[in-house]
């Protein structure tokens, strides 16, 4: 078959990595910080990563056969890898919607950005805070304000029982502490 008529797939342009959607109609909320964090990524890739990597591919391009020209290949790769994420980093940060959790300070009402403490019929106590969908690190105790734990706990306050939806079933929690961070 004539190659000009095969369809060539870089299956790279579509990894399967999925960054999480925000839910439909919803705002992407997002702190002082995070919206920081996500501009300065952008900057860097654009101002610095991008034109060193174009600079890597025009030279292996100027290299000759590039259908086994390593640096040529992962530099084109790595191109895409970059395109991709300038898309989704301008979309995120033109819908964000920064919000500053410092308002609530001296609250007991749970809000986006308040860090809580609630304890579970066991007696097993953890500590979140709430932030949004691009900033949340589970490693560092933080949930997205679309999750389970984080929609159980808004709008509740200090010394109310709540019904946390698992998978096993409804487990009751109570929140102990609600604190917000101090304005600068």
């Amino acid at each position: 078959m004539s190659k000009a008529f095969t369809r060539e797939t870089d299956s790279d342009e579509d990894d399967g990595f999925d960054l999480p959607a925000l839910p439909l109609g919803a705002r992407n909320y997002m702190t002082p910080a995070g919206y920081a964090r996500l501009k300065t990524e952008l900057f860097s890739l654009i101002d610095d990563e991008r034109p060193k990597v174009v600079e890597i591919v025009h030279w292996a391009a100027s290299n000759g056969d590039r259908s086994e020209n390593g640096d040529y290949l992962y530099g084109k790769k790595r191109l895409r890898e970059i395109d991709r994420r300038v898309r989704f980093l301008t979309q995120r940060l033109e819908l964000a919607e920064v919000v500053e959790p410092s308002v609530h300070h001296g609250s007991d009402q749970v809000f986006f950005g308040a860090t809580v403490t609630y304890a579970d019929a066991h007696g097993t106590e953890r500590t979140v805070t709430i932030l949004g969908i691009d900033e949340a690190d589970s490693l560092k105790a933080e949930v997205s304000w679309v999750s389970p734990i984080a929609r159980t706990l808004l709008k509740s306050r200090e010394g109310d029982v709540l019904k946390l939806p698992t998978p096993a079933g409804l487990l009751d929690i109570e929140v102990l502490q609600v604190s917000y961070p101090r304005a600068n």
